[in-house]
């Protein structure tokens, strides 16, 4: 019975659906009025939605429609109803007449009512007039906006203070400043029936790969979704694995990383309001590397991505390893230390599994309500409260002071993966993990690594493997992996599939006394 009143409610909302779109890809007739009635069919109840009618030149009938909130009223008074309104004004055709009184930069001839549609809903006002089965759309949009400033979750010391925001045309801007070759393409197309978001697709012409361009279209064109408010939305529907829990999307809010990455040919898919940029393919060894790193010099770069590996790897496996050898495997610690370890648990009533369990969950719990309370109480909470809960849970015998350590070295470890998509990740795997150590001892740790690493040999981003260029192996692109390796001796963009456009710099650019004696 259920099933079947569902069919009939979904009968009826196509049917509603097919009625509403058939209205709207209805032309612009030659009746003024039904033109009018029509609009005002397809916006009724719409409070937001103006209809002012005028008379251009004090003799010909016309109406002005826009969105009160997305259109310039300022700009409507001052550069269209004025002129237009204007008695003395004289016009045999309102095309040569729009061109000579109206001071806008762009004006579009439209001949459909979906067109009309359209161009109301992103702000820019519509023009009918009577006698003609064409309506014409002023380029006058206008809505609040968040100024442009640095992201906060991928701060820099040295590097660029700016960040996307929630305007796609913004955006797309500060894109269009960082590479300004005519190769710089952006395709535009819209996802979502009802909230008909922009979606742009960024890419050097030239460099990226056609079937990796042609990819990304197919999966965008695939969506059909009521409506789309985030780029997390559009991820989920075109990464190759939903099921794994490591992402397969880049994302970033800084206009360096998208333009760092379009011209290592990449594809930068953009959407309006938000101001998160996805990247496509991407690698697993992208989240762990910060743009951070290309400015520092490479000595230096290289030896903070040592660190960051090194403290991603404890992140995952720490907690583990110190539940494994203190159930299984105590031989392996000296004999001071297991002493000093023993007497900090002789008060403690549970087994290392569940006291890491217990520390894990508090110190993620911890870590969210830092995140989600106010910013001016949000850290002293996560502060304070790990510092009082963990004083005051050894002092009660509930927890070891070695386990508190354990757990708050993890903890730091993992804030130092860049990319937060990655870092939680890694969190996730942690449980799992910890399972595992206190179940099997270190077979358990060894089992769940091969897993991991098993799944990560599966994975694909848009069809690049996940572990390139490591597995499978490419010796040009390994000098961005483990080390990062100078600018000028980065010759080679990263090889992802099929042709690609493969030098990016000339050879013998090393610097040195002897050559700017030469020049």
């Amino acid at each position: 019975m259920l099933k079947r009143s569902w069919r009939k409610s979904e009968k009826g909302r196509k049917m509603q659906k097919t009625e509403y779109e058939k209205k709207e890809q209805d032309s612009l007739s030659n009746s003024f009025n039904n033109n009018v009635q029509n609009l005002r069919d397809i916006y009724k109840n719409c409070s937001d939605v103006v209809f002012r009618p005028f008379f251009i030149a004090g003799k010909g009938k016309a109406i002005l429609v826009y969105i009160e909130g997305l259109a310039n009223t300022e700009e409507i008074d001052d550069n269209v109803l004025s002129p237009l309104m204007q008695e003395s004004t004289e016009y045999d055709d309102i095309k040569t007449l729009l061109k000579k009184r109206i001071a806008v930069s762009n004006v579009k001839e439209l001949a459909t009512f979906s067109d009309c549609v359209d161009q109301i809903s992103i702000g820019n006002p519509v023009i009918l007039i009577d006698g003609r089965a064409t309506g014409f759309s002023l380029d006058l949009s206008k809505w609040e906006q968040r100024s442009v400033e640095e992201p906060s979750a991928e701060q820099v010391i040295r590097g660029p203070r700016e960040g996307f925001i929630e305007t796609l045309q913004v955006n797309s801007s500060m894109l269009r400043r960082k590479i300004r070759s005519p190769e710089f393409k952006m395709q535009a197309m819209e996802v979502g029936r009802y909230t008909k978001t922009k979606v742009i697709i960024a890419y050097m012409d030239g460099i990226v790969n056609k079937t990796l361009l042609e990819e990304v279209n197919n999966r965008l064109k695939r969506i059909d979704i009521d409506g789309v408010l985030e780029s997390g939305i559009i991820e989920e529907f075109i990464e190759d694995n939903p099921y794994s829990p490591f992402p397969q999307l880049l994302t970033t809010e800084r206009p360096d990383v998208a333009a760092a990455n379009l011209l290592e040919g990449r594809v930068v898919i953009m959407v309006d309001g938000t101001p998160f940029v996805m990247i496509a393919p991407t690698t697993l060894y992208s989240f762990f590397q910060s743009n951070e790193d290309y400015y520092s010099r490479f000595l230096i770069a290289s030896l903070i991505r040592w660190l960051r590996y090194f403290l991603v790897v404890m992140s995952l496996l720490l907690p583990s390893l110190y539940v494994a050898v203190l159930t299984f495997h105590q031989e392996m610690l000296p004999t001071t230390l297991i002493i000093s370890v023993a007497a900090s648990r002789e008060q403690v009533p549970f087994p290392a599994l569940v006291e890491a369990l217990i520390m894990e969950i508090t110190f993620e719990a911890l870590r969210e309500a830092g995140l989600r309370l106010p910013k001016q109480v949000g850290s002293a909470v996560s502060i304070v409260g790990a510092l009082v809960i963990g004083e005051s849970a050894v002092q009660a015998g509930i927890i070891s002071a070695p386990m508190v350590i354990v757990v708050s070295f993890t903890g730091i470890a993992s804030f130092t993966i860049p990319r937060y998509s990655a870092a939680i990740a890694i969190r996730m795997l942690r449980f799992p993990m910890i399972f595992l150590a206190g179940t099997l001892g270190l077979l358990g740790i060894m089992l769940g690594i091969i897993t991991i690493i098993v799944h990560l040999c599966t994975l694909r981003s848009f069809g690049v493997p996940y572990l390139s260029p490591m597995a499978p192996m490419n010796a040009s692109g390994m000098k961005d992996v483990l080390i990062r390796a100078p600018w000028w001796s980065l010759r080679t963009r990263p090889h992802f599939t099929g042709g690609y456009n493969r030098y990016r710099q000339p050879p013998d650019q090393k610097p040195g006394p002897k050559k700017g004696k030469e020049k």
